[in-house]
């Protein structure tokens, strides 16, 4: 069938395998909000985010289903969030947020993670001074909505910045960015105002880079690689330009 079949299975798995990926990440956030808040979407804004955050990446509804009913059941497991820091090559700074059901599993393969790639785990708080924590909120860019207009009203729920960036497909997303403490704020602003999120996000912002080499920017993406593709891992930060 020749290379170019082969390129396209190729792109395929990686997609299938992304996806997968995303899923199971979705599916703890369901978990987490349901033992946090109940099964109703309605009386459970963490619940609602993750639900908006699995249509963004077309979780399936029966899979969204599935997860809440899961959660719900007295003798489902709970996960706990934590939060690793520490330096990987060429002394790049790795944040990596987890949600766990064995510390000791998952404190252990981070360590090694780190180790194995010539870098070190830190303390808790140690990156504190170079990411921040902010509320990202992206919808889609439409004729109505006029964006300066939008920009103004969206100042009470404790707009700091807002800008349009463009998806995998190429179409216009507008991106709004909040304390981490107005996220709770502008989630219900833009609920008042019928808007659709795509998808509402905690994020770590980096406030200063890291300039590396191309050959050292593959080691230190090496190492995220191998910190992604653990089950326990939701998100990998770094500060790399």
């Amino acid at each position: 069938m020749g290379r170019a079949f082969e390129f396209r299975k190729e792109r395929k798995f990686k997609r299938w395998a992304k996806m997968a990926v995303q899923f199971t990440r979705l599916g703890k956030e369901i978990a987490i909000a349901v033992k946090e808040g109940g099964p109703h979407p309605e009386n459970n804004s963490r619940l609602r985010t993750a639900i908006q955050n699995a249509k963004a990446v077309n979780m399936p509804k029966d899979r969204v289903e599935a997860a809440i009913k899961r959660a719900s059941e007295k003798d489902a497991k709970g996960y706990e969030e934590y939060v690793y820091e520490g330096y990987g090559p060429h002394g790049v700074p790795v944040l990596i947020e987890t949600a766990t059901d064995n510390t000791n599993r998952t404190v252990g393969n981070i360590r090694s993670y780190f180790t194995k790639a010539g870098g070190s785990l830190g303390k808790t708080g140690s990156l504190d001074f170079i990411f921040q924590r902010k509320s990202i909120f992206r919808f889609n860019a439409t004729e109505d909505l006029d964006v300066e207009e939008l920009e103004l009203e969206l100042i009470d729920g404790g707009l700091e910045e807002l800008y349009i960036e463009a998806d995998e497909e190429g179409n216009d997303v507008i991106v709004v960015q909040t304390s981490f403490e107005d996220f709770g704020n502008m989630q219900s602003l833009l609920e008042e105002k019928g808007i659709e999120v795509k998808s509402a996000k905690l994020e770590r912002i980096a406030l200063s880079h890291t300039t590396l080499t191309e050959e050292q920017a593959a080691d230190v993406l090496k190492m995220i690689d191998k910190i992604e593709e653990d089950d326990d891992v939701q998100a990998v930060y770094h500060n790399m330009e």
